[in-house]
C-alpha cells in the first residue's frame, strides 16, 4: 500500500524488532527530559492580563525608583467579630502595632480606625525585593506575630501585596498533583469504559502520561532559555491539553488500528496501514491546535503568550507520543491486548450496522429538518452570550478566598470604597498640584502626595467606586484624558488602572486574535480536504457550536453559580480551544467521509458510513476530552474553572449535535457540492476505468 510521504517514515517504525527499539528508544529520550530540564523562569502575575507596555506597567516602573519602593506595605485588618471597635479595643492595638514592627522593614503606621469604627487597619512595610519563597516565609511569620499579640475578643487579618502573592502561592502548592491524579484517574476510567478490556488502557495511559511528563520538562527548558514565565495555571492547563489531546489521538489511532486487525493477520501490518490512514487527520487535527496556540504569542497578555508557547510546545509532545511511539508499544503485546474481544481476521466489523450507522441513515431521510432544527437550536444557546460581563477584581480570582481577599473584602466595606486601590500617579514633582487639581475635578474623594525625590512623585488618588466597577474604570479614563492636557508626562497606574488597561488589551487581542485562528483553521482544512465549501461549512459549526457552549457557560455561571463576570482571558481561550479542538472531530468524520467517497463515489453513502466507523470513538474522544477540561476545578483560580466549563461544554455539543447530526445533514443536503472544487468521485472513476 502507498503512505503519503509524511507518513512513510512514521509507519516504517512498526516492525517485529523495530518497534522493540523504538519504545526503548522512546523511554530513554523521556528520560533524559525528566532528568535535565533546568528550573523554569516563574511568573509572579498569575492569570495577568497587563500588557508590559501598558501605561500602568509603566507607571509601576517608574515608581519603582522611589527609595520608597524597596518595601512592600502589608496591611493588617483589626476588626470585632461581634460589633464595632470600642475605645479600649484603638488602646489595645498600641502594644500590636509595637510586636509587629519586629517584622517591618520600616516604621509601622497606626492603627487607623474607619469612621464608623467597624475596622482599623495597621499597616506594616515588608522587604519588596524577596523572592516568592522568602516573603512566604515573612508573611507566615507576620501573621504568627499577629495570632501570639493580637488581644482577646479582635480578629486581625493580613492582606496587601506581599500577603497576596503569599497566599497565591499557597493555594497552588500541591495543585499540580491533585490536578495530574484526578486526570489520569478520569482517564483511565474511561478508557476502561471505552475497551471493555483489564488492561488494553493502561498502554494508551502510560503513553500520555509520559507524554505529560516529558512536555512539563519541555515546558521548562523553554521557559528556563526564553525566560517566558509559567506558573501553576499555565502548566495546568497544559497537562489538561496534553491528556485530553493525547488521548484522542490515541483512540483514534487504536480504533483504526482494531479495524485493520479485521483485514490483516500481521498485526504489524495492521498498525502500519493504521497509522498510515489515520496520521493525516491526527497530523492536521494536531497541527490546527498548535498553530492556533502558537498565535497567542501576538497576545498582548503574558499570560495568554505562556499559555500559547508552553501549550503549543505540550501538544507537539503529544502528538509525537501519539504517533511514534503509541504505535509500537501497541503491537508489542499482540492481539490478546483487546481481550476478551480479540479482533480477528476475518471478522465482521460490527460498527458499520450499529447504532451510529441507523443515526446516519435516520437523519439522510431529512436532512433540512434536522439541520434547520440543529442550527436553531444552536442559535438560541448562543443568545444567552449576548449578556456575558467580563473582568473579575482581584478579590474575585479565587473559588475559595484566602485571607488576604477576605481581608481586602472587608477593608472595602470599611473605608471608602476606593480606600485600597488608590490609583498611583508618577508625576514630576513640579506637577503635583497640577495632578491634585485633576483628580479632584474627576470626582476622587482623597488626593495625597505618597512619595517624591529629585524629578519624581508618587501622587495616589481615593476614588469614590471600589476597584472593579464600572464607576471606578470610568473615572480613571476621566483623568487620563485630564492629565493628557495638564501633565502629558504623568502615567496612571495601581490596581483599577491596570483593570482598565487589561480590558483594553483583551478587546485589542480578540480582534487580533479571532481572525488569525479562523484563517489558520480555514487553511488547515483546506489544504487536507482540498475543498473550499468544506472548510467554510465546518469552520462556522464549530464557530457556533463556540457561541453555544458560551451561552450556556454564562447561563451556568450567572444563575447557578452565581459568578458575577468571566476573566477577561476567557472568552478568548475558549475560542482557541473549542474552535481548534472542535474542529478536530469534524476532521477525524470528513477525512473517513473523502476516504469512502475515493472508494465508492458516493458522498451521502460515504458520510453514513464515516458516522458509522468513526462515530463511538470520536464520541468517548469528546466526552474523555470534556471530563479533562472539567478537571481543570481542581485548581484554585476562577478562570480555570470557567475555562473548563465552558470548553466542556462545547466539546459536548461538538461531539453530540454537531458531528454527529448537524455536519452529516449539511453533507447529504449539499452532496458532491461539499466537496467543490475537488472530486474525488471523478478519481474513484478514473480508478475505475484504469482497473
Amino acid at each position: 500500500m502507498s503512505y503519503p510521504i509524511l507518513m512513510r517514515p512514521m509507519v516504517s517504525l512498526v516492525g517485529p524488532r523495530r518497534s522493540w527499539l523504538v519504545v526503548l528508544l522512546g523511554l530513554v529520550l523521556a528520560g533524559l527530559a525528566l532528568t535535565l530540564a533546568p528550573a523554569p523562569t516563574t511568573s509572579e502575575d498569575t492569570a495577568s492580563n497587563l500588557p508590559a507596555d501598558s501605561e500602568s506597567a509603566r507607571a509601576a516602573d517608574r515608581l519603582a525608583e522611589l527609595p520608597s519602593s524597596d518595601e512592600a506595605p502589608a496591611i493588617v485588618v483589626i476588626s470585632r467579630p461581634d460589633g464595632d471597635l470600642t475605645g479600649e479595643d484603638l488602646g489595645s492595638l498600641q502594644g500590636l502595632t509595637r510586636a509587629l514592627a519586629d517584622s517591618a522593614e520600616g516604621e509601622v503606621s497606626g492603627p487607623v480606625p474607619a469612621e464608623d469604627r467597624s475596622a482599623a487597619l495597621i499597616t506594616v512595610p515588608l522587604p519588596g525585593d524577596l523572592t516568592d519563597q522568602q516573603n512566604g516565609a515573612v508573611v507566615e511569620d507576620l501573621r504568627a506575630t499577629l495570632a501570639q499579640a493580637l488581644p482577646d475578643g479582635l480578629r486581625g487579618e493580613v492582606t496587601g501585596g506581599p500577603a497576596f502573592q503569599a497566599d497565591l502561592g499557597k493555594v497552588f502548592e500541591g495543585a499540580d498533583v491533585r490536578l495530574l491524579a484526578v486526570t489520569a484517574s478520569v482517564v483511565a476510567l474511561l478508557l476502561l469504559i471505552t475497551y471493555r478490556s483489564p488492561w488494553l488502557w493502561l498502554v494508551p495511559l502510560a503513553v500520555v502520561g509520559l507524554a505529560d511528563r516529558t512536555a512539563l520538562a519541555a515546558a521548562e527548558t523553554f521557559s528556563a532559555l526564553s525566560g517566558v514565565g509559567v506558573d501553576g495555571a499555565i502548566t495546568g492547563i497544559t497537562s489538561v491539553l496534553v491528556f485530553g489531546a493525547g488521548t484522542n489521538y490515541a483512540l483514534l489511532l487504536i480504533a483504526r488500528y482494531r479495524e485493520e486487525l479485521r483485514r490483516h493477520e500481521s498485526r504489524h501490518e495492521a498498525m502500519r496501514r493504521a497509522v498510515g490512514q489515520a496520521g493525516p487527520a491526527i497530523l492536521a487535527s494536531s497541527g490546527t491546535v498548535i498553530l492556533a496556540l502558537a498565535s497567542l504569542g501576538l497576545a498582548d497578555a503574558a499570560f495568554l503568550r505562556g499559555i500559547g508557547f508552553v501549550g503549543a510546545l505540550g501538544l507537539a509532545v503529544a502528538v509525537a507520543f501519539a504517533l511514534l511511539l503509541l504505535p509500537s508499544a501497541m503491537v508489542l503485546p499482540g492481539r490478546w491486548l483487546f481481550w476478551p474481544f480479540v479482533p480477528r481476521k476475518g471478522q465482521h466489523d460490527p460498527t458499520r450496522d450499529g447504532v451510529w450507522a441507523r443515526l446516519g441513515r435516520s437523519v439522510g431521510r431529512r436532512p433540512v429538518a434536522v439541520a434547520v432544527v440543529s442550527v436553531l437550536g444552536l442559535l438560541a444557546l448562543a443568545s444567552a452570550a449576548l449578556g456575558v460581563r467580563a473582568g473579575l477584581s482581584q478579590t474575585e480570582q479565587f473559588r475559595d478566598p484566602p485571607e488576604s481577599v477576605v481581608a481586602q473584602e472587608r477593608l472595602a466595606e470599611a473605608f471608602p470604597a476606593g480606600f485600597s486601590s488608590p490609583l498611583r500617579v508618577a508625576t514630576h514633582p513640579d506637577d503635583v498640584e497640577t495632578v491634585t487639581a485633576a483628580a479632584k475635578r474627576v470626582g476622587a474623594v482623597d488626593v495625597r502626595t505618597a512619595g517624591t525625590q529629585d524629578d519624581l512623585a508618587e501622587v495616589d488618588v481615593v476614588l469614590a467606586d471600589a476597584a472593579g466597577t464600572s464607576g471606578s474604570l470610568a473615572t480613571t479614563r476621566d483623568l487620563r484624558v485630564e492629565l493628557a492636557e495638564v501633565a502629558p508626562d504623568a502615567l496612571v497606574g495601581g490596581e483599577v488602572a491596570e483593570d482598565v488597561d487589561s480590558r483594553d488589551a483583551a478587546t485589542r487581542d480578540r480582534a487580533v486574535l479571532v481572525p488569525v485562528v479562523l484563517g489558520i483553521v480555514l487553511v488547515v482544512l483546506l489544504v487536507l480536504l482540498r475543498s473550499v465549501v468544506a472548510a467554510l461549512v465546518l469552520t462556522t459549526t464549530t464557530v457556533l457550536s463556540y457561541l453555544s457552549a458560551l451561552g450556556i457557560g454564562w447561563f451556568v455561571f450567572e444563575h447557578w453559580l452565581g459568578f458575577s463576570a468571566i476573566d477577561l482571558s476567557v472568552p478568548l481561550l475558549a475560542f482557541i480551544f473549542l474552535v481548534a479542538l472542535g474542529v478536530d472531530y469534524n476532521i477525524f468524520l470528513t477525512t473517513r467521509a473523502r476516504e469512502e467517497v475515493l472508494e465508492t463515489a458516493d458522498t451521502r453513502g460515504s458520510i453514513v458510513t464515516a458516522l458509522a466507523v468513526t462515530g463511538g470513538v470520536i464520541t468517548s474522544a469528546g466526552v474523555l476530552l470534556a471530563s479533562v477540561f472539567a478537571v481543570l476545578g481542581v485548581l484554585p483560580l476562577l478562570v480555570l474553572t470557567q475555562v473548563g466549563i465552558i470548553v466542556g461544554v462545547g466539546v459536548l455539543l461538538d461531539t453530540l449535535l454537531v458531528r454527529s447530526v448537524l455536519v452529516p445533514a449539511l453533507i447529504t443536503i449539499l452532496g458532491d457540492r461539499f466537496w467543490w472544487p475537488s472530486k474525488p468521485q471523478a478519481v474513484h472513476h478514473a480508478r475505475h476505468v484504469s482497473g
